[in-house]
């Protein structure tokens, strides 16, 4: 018998050192926990996140009463229901909620008790959980986009772009990624020491560095791409993740400087930045109602790059429906906690890929150790993950899953290719 017996949220924290929902789901003896992440750079069109704002005594950031809803309502109404039942305990939750955006209880409260879910499925059926996922049988570990600069609302410097990149295309192996990418943060971390700047990092694992513009961030990464023997745009290349929500004021964006210019002028910027310093993918380019903008650099850059849809997307199936037949964007980055529960984000992934869009799965900036997007990478044969640097456990611990997922898989292992 696989069916629910209780469920019990607790109170833990994340990596920012922010309150946050542990859910233990439990069949017997046997039991799962899940913890929800925390974005800070976050669209306006995710699910929500609900805290105990009038709770002084956490600053208005605890989810106490979140935590309690699962404890008396979910508990209660999850009780004798098959664990491997995934869809239908999700749109039990979901309905529970009945809000769009789940304002009522919350899209943390419910990520927690769905991913906790899956993960006890997967342990009662003694399979991995990327097996237990249902959309790929032929595994095939995902790129690594690993951060190694941070900016704007992650870091405390004057870089405009948030989050500076690399992806070691060259490597046939996930190993030999991870590897490729150690060796240009080392290099890195000398020229940094170098300029005499401090070599700590940013919420996501990055160096941030009280650097001040976006090209001398540039230069720097090509300067340790090639002391690493390797070449940049095609044996490691260059991606950026803009967050240009956060640089958008009356139709005018403040992307390349701290003056506001025009869609003209921005993709005119941006072009040059791609021919210059070869770079293949730019997640979030334009603010995330600004349709026309992201359509318009889509036809410049020929569909020769990655243009990443986050705050765009908000890994939700209607705007990614609106997006496509804009033709705004080739690819989504996808965030669990941007839409709730697991079957609404493979619905979203099927979809997806259905348009071609390549699939990139996303950690957030307050994370934790929980694995699961690792395993949710492979299973969901997404060609890419991103989750931070090789610093932080909170981001190592993404990667040492997928190499134990590497190892497991043994000479069937290969890595996914870019398209």
């Amino acid at each position: 018998m696989s069916k629910i017996t209780k469920v019990i949220a607790r109170q833990v924290f994340d990596s920012r050192g922010n309150p946050t929902i542990e859910t233990e789901v439990f069949v017997k003896d046997i039991s799962a926990s899940a913890i929800c992440p925390s974005g800070a750079s976050t669209g306006t069109h995710e699910a929500f996140e609900k805290r105990d704002v009038n709770n002084k005594k956490y600053l208005g950031k605890s989810v106490l009463k979140p935590i309690e809803f699962i404890n008396k309502v979910i508990s209660t109404k999850l009780k004798n229901i098959n664990i491997h039942q995934q869809e239908k305990i999700d749109y039990l939750l979901i309905s529970l909620d009945g809000t769009k955006q789940k304002k009522r209880i919350g899209a943390n409260a419910i990520l927690s008790v769905s991913i906790a879910v899956k993960k006890l499925s997967s342990k009662i059926k003694k399979v991995p959980i990327y097996k237990n996922l249902l959309i790929s049988k032929n595994f095939k570990l995902p790129y690594p986009l690993m951060n190694i600069i941070n900016g704007g609302a992650h870091a405390n410097n004057g870089l405009r772009i948030q989050e500076f990149m690399i992806r070691p295309d060259k490597a046939k192996t996930f190993s030999e990624g991870v590897r490729m990418c150690f060796i240009v943060i080392n290099k890195l971390r000398d020229l940094i020491k170098k300029l005499g700047h401090s070599t700590s990092v940013g919420d996501e694992g990055g160096f941030a560095p009280m650097i001040n513009d976006n090209e001398s961030a540039l230069k720097l990464i090509v300067k340790a791409i090639n002391l690493s023997g390797f070449k940049n745009g095609k044996d490691v290349v260059i991606c950026l993740d803009v967050a240009a929500n956060e640089l958008l004021k009356n139709k005018k964006y403040s992307i390349h400087s701290k003056k506001y210019t025009s869609v003209e002028n921005s993709i005119e910027n941006y072009l040059r930045l791609i021919k210059k310093y070869k770079i293949m993918s730019i997640e979030d380019p334009f603010g995330e109602n600004d349709w026309s903008a992201w359509t318009k650099l889509l036809s410049q850059t020929k569909n020769k790059i990655q243009i990443v849809g986050d705050d765009l997307f908000v890994t939700n199936l209607e705007r990614l429906k609106i997006g496509f037949l804009n033709i705004s964007a080739n690819s989504i980055l996808i965030k669990l906690n941007q839409i709730g529960t697991v079957t609404e984000t493979l619905e979203v992934i099927k979809f997806a890929k259905l348009i071609g869009y390549n699939t990139i799965i996303s950690h957030r900036s307050g994370d934790s150790e929980d694995t699961f997007i690792a395993d949710f990478a492979v299973g969901t044969d997404s060609n890419q993950i991103k989750t931070g640097s090789l610093a932080r456990s909170e981001r190592v611990s993404k990667y040492n899953q997928l190499l134990r997922i590497e190892q497991e898989l043994g000479k069937k292992s290969k890595i996914h290719s870019i398209h």
